[in-house]
């Protein structure tokens, strides 16, 4: 791949200039950078679905791309169809067999020499595409991938659209992997997969022969599976490539800099020296001022080819106050049995209680499709359950932070999602300043935003609601680990109580949780760090055998 004078603007945001730069061809290339950087415009780029201001991304003809999006969504909605047929649909080779056949009926009814020369070459491509995507053998392909990402039987036969989130991900990816692509583009693949599969695809990416480029906020995962790191610098809008994983790139680039400060001392000392000499004799005659002059030209030269150094990014300020005091029991939840096929005699949600306490931090584990975010749906209403109670306290005040950012209004700019609260514009726009949206940015539609820059918007109308009960469903999803590590330290002083959802065991770790609910079993224990381990490496040493 080249990347050729490539340059990006939005509006009147510049993400990335003039960028020229070769990648070979089979790397394994991780993307990182501070949210805002460009990772996932870079990506779209390379797939086609936008076009840079100025430049080109130059790939070798004919090569087959696969790109997976942080937020599966149009696609998968828009399909009335199963897992399974969803599935199927990533090779085309029902209707490749179907034209292949028109053609051969073609070909008996043809006699003249060109047409019939036409129908052949027809058929060679045809024949050659079924030879790509290995016909014969395509269904057990398709079979492994299900087995290895642990998309269990049942799924199978469910209607695409109705099954959970995490679920969705991880059948977008399992389709992806089927399709056979030659360049693998990938934007936070593991944020909705359990161990299980996060190992599976591992080693699925480390024996896989083509390329790929991926964006993650997890650092293991990156250092398992990459030899480049591709750095986006949002200071310097540019992009720079590394050799090795993410700790090799973090090395390299951390000596970079202290050697471009180091660099930059040692030129403020000769500038000031340059200067103290030029003012000194800058008035004086002869030989002195000759040595002004001379100086002058020295100092000249040195400020034309002088290292810039640029003030560091500013970070998201997050503060969440609670304006009163919950009652003791701000939540209590009895014999709850909810499922969303009523013909079904599963439920979802079976004969659950548990009650939490002022302060409370509590956890839900379980693997996806539990039931976990169906769990917090009932609780803020947006869902009903079949039987059973969920009791509010009448001093409980909830802010529900969403995990695929359903609460926040796309067709809305950033400001006027939140026009419900009664803030003054410039108070608005300080606050807004603090999740890093500045001057224009408050008037960009939330459509346009990425996954990153939706989590911020959706924490600062959390900041503002002085809750004294917060549910999170996976609330560091999108966010780069400095923001990750931000958000786990306010949280952590958060005075009310906190009901969580989320598979990132070092922020869980982080933030004093009391105890842990467990789904589907329902069993409440204190919070131990093996289960949430427990959880991220499920049946982790089956999954290399799945290859």
């Amino acid at each position: 791949m080249q990347i050729k004078n490539l340059s990006m603007m939005f509006g009147m945001q510049e993400l990335f200039n003039d960028v020229n730069l070769y990648i070979g061809e089979n790397e394994k290339v991780g993307i990182v950078g501070v949210n805002g950087a460009g990772k996932s415009t870079f990506l779209k780029i390379i797939y086609g679905i936008l076009e840079p201001t100025q430049g080109k991304v130059i790939i070798e003809s004919n090569k087959r791309l696969g790109y997976l999006p942080q937020t599966i969504k149009d696609e998968i909605e828009n399909e009335d169809i199963t897992v399974l047929e969803f599935l199927m649909k990533a090779r085309p080779i029902e209707k490749l067999n179907l034209e292949l056949q028109s053609l051969y009926i073609e070909l008996s009814n043809v006699k003249e020499i060109k047409m019939l020369k036409k129908i052949y070459n027809q058929i060679d491509k045809v024949e050659s595409k079924l030879k790509y995507f290995d016909s014969y053998n395509a269904e057990s392909t398709l079979l492994k991938i299900i087995s290895g990402m642990d998309i269990d039987d049942s799924l199978l036969d469910k209607k695409i659209t109705n099954i959970s989130g995490g679920q969705k991900s991880k059948v977008a990816f399992a389709r992806l992997l089927y399709s056979n692509p030659e360049i693998l583009l990938l934007d936070e693949p593991t944020n909705h997969l359990d161990s299980t599969t996060k190992e599976y695809i591992i080693n699925y990416i480390k024996n896989y022969k083509g390329s790929v480029f991926v964006i993650s906020h997890d650092t293991s995962f990156l250092n398992q599976i990459t030899n480049k790191i591709l750095f986006l610098d949002k200071k310097e809008k540019s992009m720079e490539l590394y050799d090795g994983n993410y700790d090799s790139f973090l090395r390299l680039h951390k000596i970079k800099e202290e050697n471009i400060l180091k660099q930059a001392k040692i030129e403020k000392r000769q500038e000031d020296k340059l200067r103290a000499i030029i003012e000194k004799y800058n008035n004086s005659s002869g030989k002195r001022k000759k040595m002004a002059q001379d100086r002058e030209k020295k100092l000249e030269k040195l400020l034309k080819n002088k290292i810039d150094i640029k003030p560091n990014l500013k970070e998201v300020k997050v503060s969440v106050e609670i304006n009163r005091e919950s009652n003791n029991i701000p939540l209590k939840v009895s014999n709850l049995n909810f499922k969303y096929d009523k013909n079904s005699d599963k439920n979802i949600i079976d004969n659950l209680s548990f009650e939490l306490l002022k302060g409370e931090r509590f956890l839900i584990v379980g693997e996806n499709g539990i039931g976990k975010s169906t769990l917090l749906k009932l609780i803020i209403g947006n869902l009903k359950p079949d039987s059973g109670k969920i009791e509010i306290g009448n001093k409980t005040d909830i802010a529900y932070y969403a995990q695929e950012h359903e609460l926040l209004d796309e067709n809305k700019t950033i400001i006027e999602n939140f026009s419900d609260f009664n803030i003054s514009i410039n108070k608005l726009r300080s606050i807004l300043g603090r999740f890093l949206f500045y001057g224009d940015d408050v008037f960009k539609k939330v459509s346009i935003l990425s996954p990153g820059e939706r989590s911020r918007v959706a924490l600062a109308k959390l900041s503002l609601v002085g809750a004294n009960f917060l549910i999170l469903d996976e609330p560091t999803n999108h966010l780069d680990p400095q923001t990750q590590k931000i958000i786990a330290d306010t949280f952590k002083e958060y005075k009310g109580t906190i009901l969580l959802v989320s598979h990132n065991s070092e922020f869980v770790d982080n933030l004093k949780i009391d105890q842990t609910l467990s789904l589907p079993s329902g069993k409440i224990s204190y919070y131990d760090k093996q289960i949430v381990e427990y959880y991220e490496k499920l049946n982790s040493k089956k999954t290399s055998d799945k290859l």
